[in-house]
């Protein structure tokens, strides 16, 4: 086997020592984080600068939709 390997095995292993629910934890945060930054941004970024303002160009309502 070649070092490779070996520093595969040991990256598995550290890795696999993480338990599952505080991945899961860390991924929904980092998520719920990034959308709360998002809705807490000053109206002046999301919108167009030329004044025109329609339902369809606030980011804000675009981005934290599900879909």
């Amino acid at each position: 086997m070649t070092p490779l390997h070996h520093f595969g095995d040991l990256l598995r292993d550290a890795l696999s020592a993480i338990p599952l629910w505080s991945v899961r934890a860390l991924f929904v945060g980092s998520l719920l984080a990034v959308l709360i930054w998002l809705l807490r941004l000053p109206r002046s970024a999301t919108t167009p600068r030329d004044g025109r303002v329609r339902w369809d160009e606030n980011l804000k309502t675009t981005a934290s939709s599900p879909c």
